[in-house]
C-alpha cells in the first residue's frame, strides 16, 4: 500500500490512462538548441519516464519564427524539424509513459526585434518593443498554432499544451494591460478571449480526437489590469467547451513584481487560485508551483484543490521522484530547493539548464557514474557540499569512501543556509546527503581532524575543506560590537538593535534577511500573501491588493565597497526578489563606501565624498571567505594523490553550484 493513495491513483484524461497523477511539467532545458540536443533531451527525458512519470510536457517550441522566446530557438513549423523530435517522444513511449508538446508564442516577451503582440506595448522586462498584430496577422498566428500541432501529431507525440499564462501572446490578448485592441480580438472580456478559444477550437477539429489537448491558463496573472476571477473562470468554461481535455494552472506573468516559485515561496502557495476554475469545470485541472515532495502533491490533491498535479524542477533535482513516493522511500528524494541556480538562471543567461543539487541533470549522456572496474580507498576531507557530494559519488561507483569531518554534523555551509528565512529547504538537501551516505556505505568520521597520518594508507584524498570568513583589514576590527557572518547566523540573539553589515553580496543578503526576520521567523500562506501584496480570491484584477510591510524592530544599514548596485551579483530569477524583501523591510543600502574605522562612537566610513559614521550596536563582517588550505598544501609536498575541490579550491561567494558540481565531476574520473 503508498503512502499517497490519491498521488498514484490512475486517471483517464481524454484518451490516455495516467498510471499515476503526477505530470512532469513544462520547462526549457536550451538543449533544444544545442548540437545533438534532441539526442540528449530523449536520454534527458527517459530518464524520468524509466522512473514512473505518467505525462511529461516538453519545454516551449514555436509556432512560428516571431513567436520564439529569442531568435534562433526552437520552433516547428516544417516536417522536417517534426521528424527531429521523434527520438524524444520513442525514447519516453518506450517506458510506458506519455508525452505531449508545449506550443509557446513569447508574443512581446520574445527577445527579438521581430516580436509581435496584440498591441504595440512594450513589456517592461524587454528592451524591444512589438509590432501591432493586424487582422490577418491574428488569424494567421491562429493557424500557425494548428500547424504547430499537427506536426507534433505526426512526431508521434500524444498531445501538445497550448502555453496561455504566464503573459506570453495568448495571456497578452486576455489582458486590458497588453490588449488595446478595439477590432474583434479585443475590447470587452469576451472579445479579448476569442485568440484563446479559437486556438483551441482549431487544434481540436484538426487534430485527431485521441490527441490530448491541455490549455495552460493564468489562474492569477499578479499584474495591474490582469484577469479577475469571473473572467477566468469564464475562460476556463470556454476552454473546455472549444475542446480542451485537461486545464493547467499558470501563476503570474514573468514581469509580475511577486514572487511564484523561489524558494521563499511557501509550498503549494498557489492551489487556493485554482479553487473556483475546478469547481466549474469537468475536465481534469492540474495545479502547479512550489509542490516539491509527495506530501505535499497528496494533500493538495486530497483537499480537492486539483485532479493533477504538475512539477519541473523537482524532476530535474531527482529523475526517480515517482518511484521513490511510490516505494516509501521519501528520505532518498533529491529534493527541489527552489534556488533557481542552475535551472533557470542558466535558461536566461542562454547556458544549459542543470539543477544545483543534481548536476547530472540535463547531462545525461556524458556525466555518467559507471561502476568502477577498480575499487579504491578514497577519503574525502570536509563533509559541506562538494565533500559530500564527492563522497556519495564515489560511493556509488563502487569505490571505498571515509568521510572526515572535525565538526559534530555535515554540512558545512548549508548548515548555516538552512537558518535563513525562506531557504528552509536547504535542510531538505542535507537530509538527503545524510540518507545517502548510510545507503552507499560510507564510513563517516565525525568530531574527526584529518591529517596527513590519519590518510596514509588512501589511494586518492578529496581535500574539501571548505573556506573561511576573510578578517578586514579596518582599525578597530577587533572591537567587542564586531562579529561575524557565522556568529550572527548562528546566534541572532546576539546582535543588537542597530546593524551594519559589511558586505553586500549574497552572504551579506541572508544576514539582513535573517535579522530583519526574528520577530516572525516563519512565514505562513496568509502573512506571506499580505506581504507581497497576493489575492488568492483573485477578486481583484490581477490577484493583487494592497501589501502589508512587516513591522522590523532592527535597524540595519547594508554596505559595500562596490560602486554598483548591492546585490547585482545576485541570481538572475532571484536577485530582484531578495532586493524587493530587504526594501519592504526597510534595510537601507550604500554603495561605494570606504572604511575608516570602528570604535565606541560605531562605523566611520566615507561615501559619496562625505564622511559618516554609523552609530551601531553590531557590525558584521561579511566580506568574503578565503580557502582553508593548508592540509591540500601538506599533502602535496608530500607527494600525495590529492585533488582539491569546492570553497578549499576557489573561495568564491558560497556556491553550492559549482562545489556540488566539481565533486559530482571528479567522482566519475576516478
Amino acid at each position: 500500500m503508498t503512502r499517497f493513495p490519491h498521488l498514484f491513483r490512475p486517471l483517464q484524461v481524454g484518451s490516455l490512462t495516467l498510471r499515476n497523477r503526477a505530470v512532469m511539467g513544462s520547462m526549457h532545458t536550451n538543449l533544444e538548441e544545442a548540437p545533438n540536443g534532441f539526442g540528449r533531451l530523449a536520454a534527458f527525458y527517459a530518464a524520468r519516464a524509466r522512473h514512473g512519470v505518467s505525462l511529461i510536457v516538453t519545454g516551449g517550441i514555436a509556432p512560428n519564427a516571431e513567436g520564439a522566446v529569442f531568435q534562433g530557438a526552437a520552433k516547428l513549423t516544417e516536417a522536417v524539424e517534426a521528424e527531429q523530435h521523434r527520438p524524444v517522444v520513442e525514447a519516453v513511449h518506450a517506458h510506458g509513459a506519455h508525452i505531449c508538446l508545449q506550443i509557446l508564442h513569447a508574443g512581446r516577451y520574445a527577445y527579438s526585434p521581430d516580436l509581435v503582440a496584440p498591441s504595440a506595448i512594450a513589456a517592461p522586462i524587454s528592451r524591444f518593443t512589438p509590432r501591432a498584430l493586424s487582422e490577418a496577422d491574428v488569424e494567421q498566428q491562429v493557424e500557425d498554432f494548428v500547424r504547430c500541432a499537427r506536426l507534433a501529431q505526426r512526431a508521434g507525440y500524444d498531445g501538445v499544451e497550448i502555453m496561455g499564462s504566464e503573459g506570453y501572446l495568448i495571456n497578452q490578448f486576455l489582458c486590458r494591460r497588453t490588449n488595446h485592441r478595439d477590432d474583434a480580438w479585443g475590447g470587452d472580456s469576451q472579445r479579448r478571449q476569442r485568440f484563446a478559444v479559437e486556438v483551441v477550437r482549431r487544434v481540436r477539429e484538426r487534430c485527431d480526437p485521441d490527441f490530448l489537448l491541455i490549455f495552460r491558463l493564468s489562474m492569477i496573472d499578479l499584474v495591474e489590469e490582469g484577469s479577475t476571477r469571473d473572467e477566468i473562470v469564464a475562460l476556463a468554461q470556454a476552454i473546455e467547451h472549444a475542446g480542451a481535455d485537461v486545464i493547467n494552472s499558470g501563476i503570474g506573468w514573468h514581469e509580475a513584481r511577486v514572487p511564484t516559485i523561489v524558494t521563499s515561496v511557501p509550498r503549494a502557495a498557489f492551489v487556493a487560485a485554482s479553487r473556483a476554475v475546478r469547481e466549474a469545470i469537468s475536465i481534469p485541472l492540474i495545479a502547479t508551483n512550489r509542490i516539491n515532495m509527495p506530501a505535499v502533491a497528496e494533500a493538495v490533491l486530497a483537499e480537492g484543490y486539483a485532479d493533477l498535479i504538475s512539477m519541473a524542477r523537482p524532476f530535474l533535482a531527482d529523475p526517480a521522484w515517482i518511484a521513490k513516493a511510490e516505494q516509501g522511500r521519501v528520505d532518498e528524494i533529491n529534493t527541489c530547493i527552489a534556488c533557481n541556480q542552475a535551472c533557470l538562471d542558466h535558461t536566461f543567461k542562454g547556458k544549459l539548464t542543470s539543477c544545483l543539487v543534481n548536476p547530472r541533470a540535463c547531462h545525461e549522456t556524458e556525466l555518467t557514474l559507471t561502476p568502477t572496474d577498480f575499487p579504491k580507498r578514497i577519503a574525502v576531507v570536509g563533509a559541506g557540499p562538494a565533500g559530500l557530494a564527492a563522497a556519495i559519488a564515489c560511493a556509488e561507483r563502487g569505490h571505498r569512501v571515509t568521510l572526515f569531518e572535525r565538526d559534530s554534523k555535515i554540512g558545512g555551509q548549508f548548515r548555516l543556509a538552512q537558518r535563513i528565512p525562506g531557504k528552509e529547504e536547504f535542510s531538505e538537501t542535507l537530509r538527503y546527503f545524510t540518507t545517502q551516505l548510510a545507503r552507499h556505505g560510507v564510513e563517516s568520521r565525525l568530531d574527526t581532524e584529518a591529517n596527513i597520518d590519519r590518510l596514509k594508507d588512501f589511494d586518492e584524498i578529496i581535500v574539501a575543506t571548505g573556506v573561511r570568513p576573510r578578517t578586514l583589514d579596518i582599525e578597530g576590527i577587533e572591537h567587542s560590537s564586531v562579529i561575524s557572518y557565522p556568529m550572527a547566523i548562528q546566534h541572532p540573539e546576539r546582535v543588537g538593535r542597530r546593524v551594519a553589515i559589511i558586505g553586500a553580496g549574497g552572504i551579506g543578503f541572508d544576514v539582513a534577511e535573517l535579522l530583519s526576520h526574528v520577530e516572525q521567523p516563519a512565514l505562513d500562506i496568509e502573512r506571506w500573501c499580505d506581504e507581497w501584496g497576493v489575492d488568492m480570491s483573485v477578486e481583484n484584477a490581477g490577484g493583487l491588493k494592497p501589501r502589508v510591510l512587516p513591522a522590523v524592530s532592527r535597524r540595519i544599514t547594508l554596505l559595500q565597497r562596490k560602486t554598483d548596485k548591492p546585490g547585482a551579483g545576485l541570481g538572475v530569477t532571484t536577485g530582484w526578489v531578495h532586493r524587493a524583501a530587504l526594501r519592504a523591510r526597510r534595510v537601507e543600502t550604500l554603495s561605494g563606501c570606504t572604511y575608516r574605522r570602528i570604535d565606541a562612537e560605531g562605523l566611520h566610513f566615507d561615501v559619496d565624498g562625505e564622511s559618516r559614521v554609523l552609530s551601531v550596536d553590531t557590525i558584521v563582517v561579511c566580506a568574503g571567505q578565503e580557502s582553508q588550505s593548508a592540509l591540500y598544501d601538506a599533502l602535496v609536498a608530500s607527494n600525495r594523490r590529492v585533488h582539491r575541490i569546492g570553497g578549499a579550491d576557489v573561495a568564491a561567494e558560497l556556491d553550492a553550484k559549482r562545489a556540488i558540481d566539481q565533486g559530482t565531476r571528479l567522482a566519475a574520473l576516478l
